[in-house]
């Protein structure tokens, strides 16, 4: 096979697997987190249904992660376990069951539950997707891939906005409010997603009906060889990939960067609302989806670069700074144009940090170990979604603004910066790697 034909048969089998796998799990991340977000645009009305107080309603939105951290690792291994497609199936089947029933509840002990169920049900399925990545694409590929999947966080509040927003102002019937039907609403699509996935989906390239026997074949060659080339990476059993005192101190970094993260997505309609008494729930949905727009454009090229250099340490670190810079920037301005910029820019370097970031255990772990490490970090990370929340739950009834939260939450981004940014990571021996370098102050050697 001369050079031309291996050139073609490379682009036509990525071009294959891009277009069969990322927009598909792309549509699943949409609706995990429209299932996990609308919740903020319930609040709208249902913090009076409810008689929910701003702590109250910050607990409800952050007992979700307790559910996810303590079952996140357990998921994860059942994944490895019985296959993506069989238990990914299972996860999109019982959090679209708990999310339509949180629909019906009529007091907060009820709605807790149900929040700490779906943290239960949903735990797993954004590491079991990152890693489900790494069995298709190289590593070259992987922070570009991964922000095309992770796109779907800024999306789904893009379509989440005016969606959720319309269906509260004009769906009803049955004696149920708008907020009711929201939530069942958007939470039918994930049972149907899990009937579907299982015929869907393929666990490994060398089960790929869908290509051809050379496509197969040059597909599990390549991402064979591309796993060969990172002889300095360690491999661990479980509860030493857990303990890893890289994998905790990432851990850590993730925890922080989420209390800001989703602080902010939780509480943005009511921030929003703060801003501009008179909007209507659609005029909200529709200023909201300002930011994601800008954060979904901002996160795909910002992760294209970090392929194009192969950098992966400052592409994560740097975008926090920006973050924490625009977030405190915004908590001392009272201006809503000038505030919903602000916050465009925050959440553009909150969403950027996420790809290369989740590209950082394959430094120093093999794929086998960085499947229960990027559970390990996602799942103690993820805890940050319980304080973030109800910090702003906190601040807003102390100060009487949402807005006097961002503050404290922008120094928690800029404390991750510093922390990402003086991490270090072992130099690969494979120079011509595109993650083959990773300690501070050095540079890729050569572009991807």
């Amino acid at each position: 096979m001369t050079l031309t034909d291996i050139g073609r048969l490379e682009k036509t089998t990525t071009r294959k697997v891009f277009w069969r796998i990322v927009p598909y799990t792309f549509i699943l991340y949409v609706i995990s987190y429209l299932d996990r977000a609308n919740l903020g645009y319930a609040a709208l009305q249902m913090n009076k249904d409810l008689a929910l107080s701003a702590e109250a309603f910050g607990f409800a939105g952050g007992i979700f992660f307790i559910g996810y951290f303590l079952f996140e690792v357990p998921s994860n291994v059942a994944l490895q376990k019985y296959g993506s497609r069989i238990w990914i199936s299972r996860i999109l089947l019982t959090w679209g069951a708990v999310a339509v029933l949180t629909g019906f509840v009529q007091e907060a002990w009820q709605l807790y539950t149900l929040r700490f169920l779906l943290g239960v049900a949903e735990a797993g399925f954004f590491p079991g997707i990152i890693i489900y990545l790494t069995y298709w694409f190289r590593a070259k590929e992987q922070a570009t891939t991964v922000a095309f999947f992770t796109a779907a966080i800024p999306v789904s509040y893009l379509m989440g906005a005016p969606l959720s927003t319309w269906i509260m102002d004009n769906v009803s019937g049955f004696g149920l409010a708008g907020w009711r039907w929201m939530l069942i609403l958007e939470g039918l699509p994930a049972v149907a997603a899990g009937v579907f996935n299982y015929f869907y989906m393929t666990d490994r390239p060398e089960k790929a009906k869908w290509l051809t026997d050379e496509e197969r074949g040059w597909l599990v060659k390549e991402l064979e060889a591309d796993h060969a080339k990172r002889s300095h990476v360690q491999h661990l059993g479980l509860w030493q990939a857990i303990s890893n005192p890289k994998v905790l101190f990432l851990s850590a970094i993730y925890f922080i960067y989420q209390v800001g993260n989703l602080g902010i997505g939780l509480w943005m309609p009511q921030i929003i609302q703060g801003l501009g008494q008179d909007l209507t729930h659609f005029q909200i949905g529709l200023v909201a989806m300002v930011p994601y727009a800008i954060a979904t454009v901002a996160m795909v090229l910002w992760s294209k670069n970090s392929d194009r250099t192969g950098e992966r340490q400052k592409h994560s670190a740097v975008p926090l700074l920006i973050g924490g810079a625009a977030l405190a920037a915004t908590g001392l301005t009272h201006d809503p144009f000038v505030a919903i910029g602000l916050i465009s820019i925050a959440l553009a370097g909150i969403y950027a940090f996420k790809s290369p970031f989740w590209s950082l255990p394959g430094l120093f772990l093999t794929r086998a170990t960085a499947a229960v490490s990027i559970a390990a970090i996602n799942s103690i990370g993820n805890l940050g979604g319980f304080v973030g929340p109800y910090a702003m739950g906190y601040a807003k009834t102390t100060t009487g603004s949402a807005l006097g939260g961002l503050i404290f939450l922008a120094i928690l981004l800029v404390v991750a910066f510093f922390m990402t940014w003086f991490m270090r990571f072992p130099t690969s021996d494979a120079d011509d790697s595109p993650t083959g370098q990773f300690k501070v102050g050095q540079s890729s050697s050569r572009s991807a």
